[in-house]
């Protein structure tokens, strides 16, 4: 009896505890949430993900993502391991280089619209192959991935000009020249100005490194990041 009574205690407790961290969650700030994530994944220390069939079950009826991303399609930068999330919790957009195109945009409106996510991060990465390859072409680039590399060209030749003589910050500066790029290519969008006008949407920009896991906020405008001053 005294057995039963303690597991039935535990059983109770772990319940209580459950709905705690429950309930932080909904009311922790998306951008929060998924910094707090990132810190974990650093720390190799990740969260129990509840993945379980009955949380797939759950899904069946619907999604509510707290975040949007849109990153590179590299197999390093994956957005639900970067910052610790589980099913369901971020709706994710790869593409080589994270260019913004029609299809790309129209993924992005979904988001933050129809999903109404009040967040939308746009994720570059460390020795991005998209941007190394854009830097290291010679001529006009042809075929499908050329067309990437077009995208890309912008942000390759406005780095060039800072005139750096080191190869890996002048492509850190292009990656990062990248992400304002495709942050001006997002708010061409009416959707999502109108939503950033509006105060229902925050659009941070970023960048992962990859020798060490940390996710960096990246600096853009004022105009870029209106009411945004997040410490991490």
């Amino acid at each position: 009896m005294r057995v039963l009574k303690s597991f039935l205690v535990v059983c109770c407790l772990v319940s209580i505890v459950g709905l705690g961290y429950a309930k932080v969650a909904v009311q922790t700030d998306p951008l929060t949430r998924l910094f707090e994530g990132n810190k974990l994944f650093v720390a190799d220390a990740p969260a129990k993900k509840d993945v379980n069939q009955a949380r797939r079950q759950e899904l069946t009826k619907g999604q509510h993502p707290f975040a949007t991303i849109i990153t590179c399609s590299d197999s390093r930068v994956a957005p639900e391991y970067i910052f610790d999330q589980g099913l369901g919790d971020i709706f994710v957009i790869r593409v080589a280089g994270n260019v913004i195109e029609p299809t790309i945009l129209g993924s992005i409106e979904y988001g933050v619209e129809h999903l109404h996510t009040p967040l939308l991060i746009i994720l570059g990465h460390e020795s991005c192959g998209a941007v190394k390859a854009t830097l290291e072409s010679e001529g006009e680039p042809e075929g499908n991935i050329g067309a990437i590399l077009k995208k890309i060209k912008p942000a390759v030749e406005a780095a060039k000009k800072a005139n750096m003589k080191d190869k890996a910050e002048l492509l850190d500066l292009a990656v990062r020249e990248n992400v304002r790029n495709s942050y001006e290519e997002i708010m061409k969008s009416p959707v999502v100005s109108h939503l950033v006008k509006e105060g229902k949407l925050k659009i941070i920009a970023a960048e992962y490194l990859l020798k060490n896991g940390k996710v960096e906020t990246l600096e853009l405008s004022q105009e870029a990041l209106p009411a945004i001053h997040h410490k991490h």
